[in-house]
């Protein structure tokens, strides 16, 4: 399923997250996971498409755990909160910011397709194109754009943006079957 011209994409991949949403201020951050949402079934790659109020469509790996962010209660998610497993969020343009919090850091859409992978040890995000902001839980934030990628790990040092090679892309990519 392929996003619709101008959308943004954000693709996140987790091992492990804390009570990083508490620790945010987002005490109550969700609705019950996909209430609002029609969800449709894939075998090839496994995974749950949920089709969201607002035009949001939340692509889940079948082992995923996670819990989506709906501050205002109105059935369309503004982001989510990652434990285990892997999204692949499309966002329509202008509908306004979508945020994924993962253990080592908060990657923002700025209109844009991008990825998130989460290990234990580190937050990788990658942008296809567009730009997306970066930071950790407290510091300033860098600004990726087409083809940069940045290994955010526990630490206060400064975020080194790189590029991407295409294979390490493509990888994190088919992940869900893009």
């Amino acid at each position: 399923m392929a996003p619709p011209r101008g959308a943004s994409t954000i693709f996140v991949a987790a091992a492990t997250a804390t009570a990083l949403a508490v620790g945010l201020g987002l005490a109550e951050p969700a609705q019950a996971q996909g209430r609002g949402c029609a969800t449709t079934a894939y075998t090839d790659p496994p995974r749950e498409v949920l089709s969201c109020p607002g035009g949001v469509s939340i692509t889940a790996r079948r082992d995923s755990q996670y819990r989506l962010i709906d501050r205002n209660r109105d059935g369309r998610p503004e982001g989510a909160v990652l434990n285990q497993g892997g999204l692949l969020v499309d966002t329509p343009p202008r509908r306004g910011p979508f945020q994924i919090l993962t253990p080592h850091a908060i990657a923002s859409v700025r209109g844009t397709t991008w990825a998130v992978d989460v290990v234990p040890t580190r937050t990788s995000v990658f942008v296809q194109t567009g730009a997306v902001d970066v930071r950790r839980p407290s510091g300033p934030a860098v600004v990726l754009r087409s083809g940069d990628g940045v290994d955010v790990q526990a630490g206060t040092g400064p975020l080194q943006v790189t590029r991407w090679g295409a294979g390490r892309a493509a990888e994190l990519l088919g992940r869900f079957g893009r």
